[in-house]
């Protein structure tokens, strides 16, 4: 792992920087190598001063709540900046908008825009995750999707300035979002629609069916595969009689057949290789490619 130097205008930050911090500790799957270099701002004035005294060459890879990544045994080159301390806001602006900060779980984000009276937003309950990470991927649960309620957003960039934009700077797609390179998530505005009504109930009957078809609890990243078009990637791993399925310290949930389970302390290696060995069988089987839901990084 190439070693990068941090620049002596940062020394207000030293508490806050940590050297070949291990992944582990800060993802689901609980595994992954270590963090060359790992921040971890208080808040944005922080993140403006690291962003913008440190050197074009370092690569930033951002960290939400770490639900939806594999990071692989050899860590991660550069710096790995933490944004569990920021952005942990819902504010209401009027009656059918709302701004999120980039780090609130999206239950949490459902069941106060519930409380608002604001609507379709019960679907964000079958989100796991931040709102960051909804953003990143168009994340989305019963028939609705993250960027259908997006109005706008604030983002970062890596010379730590903060600039608003819109979706149509975007590309967006199922579980895909295309924007400009080196910039991150920080907060949204949100508009709901005023003719539609939100249900506590309904809220509560997602969490139950979420709670009784997924392995909620254990350390896994959520679904790993896409459902491709006109199919369901649990199905098509069910069919294959790969439920159960281990490599090492992971196995395919007997439980929901689009996520693994990290049970006997597995390295990413054996979840990288059992997914591999999915996507082979899969085609082998129904000709069709599984892509991954999860983002695999770091080094081998």
């Amino acid at each position: 792992m190439k070693k990068h130097k941090l620049s002596v205008s940062l020394e207000p930050l030293k508490s806050k920087i940590k050297f070949f911090e291990p992944m582990k500790k800060h993802t689901s799957l609980k595994v992954g190598g270590p963090a060359e270099i790992y921040f971890q701002p208080s808040d944005l004035d922080e993140l403006g001063l690291f962003l913008s005294n440190i050197d074009n060459d370092i690569p930033i890879f951002w960290l939400g709540r770490g639900s939806n990544i594999l990071v692989r045994d050899g860590g991660i080159s550069g710096v790995v900046i933490s944004s569990s301390l920021i952005s942990k806001k819902i504010e209401k602006i009027d009656n059918n908008s709302i701004k999120v900060g980039a780090n609130v779980p999206c239950t949490m984000l459902a069941k106060q825009c519930i409380r608002w009276g604001m609507a379709p937003s019960e679907f964000f309950s079958g989100i796991p995750g931040s709102i960051g990470g909804a953003l990143a991927m168009n994340a989305g649960a019963y028939g609705h999707e993250t960027w259908e309620r997006v109005d706008s957003v604030k983002i970062v960039d890596r010379l730590g300035g903060y600039h608003t934009r819109k979706p149509s700077e975007y590309k967006i797609n199922y579980r895909s979002v295309v924007g400009p390179p080196d910039e991150w998530f920080i907060s949204a505005n949100l508009i709901f629609d005023p003719n539609k009504s939100s249900s506590l109930e309904k809220q509560k009957e997602m969490l139950s069916k979420r709670k009784n078809s997924q392995p909620l609890g254990k350390p896994s990243c959520g679904s790993v595969f896409r459902n491709p078009e006109g199919n369901f990637a649990a199905k098509l791993i069910q069919d294959s009689g790969l439920k159960g399925f281990r490599i090492g310290g992971a196995h395919i949930s007997t439980k929901h057949a689009n996520f693994i389970i990290n049970d006997q302390k597995a390295s990413a290696e054996d979840i990288e290789r059992l997914i591999n060995y999915i996507q082979k069988k899969i085609i082998e089987k129904f000709d069709i490619q599984l892509e991954c839901e999860v983002k695999i990084v770091g080094n081998l």
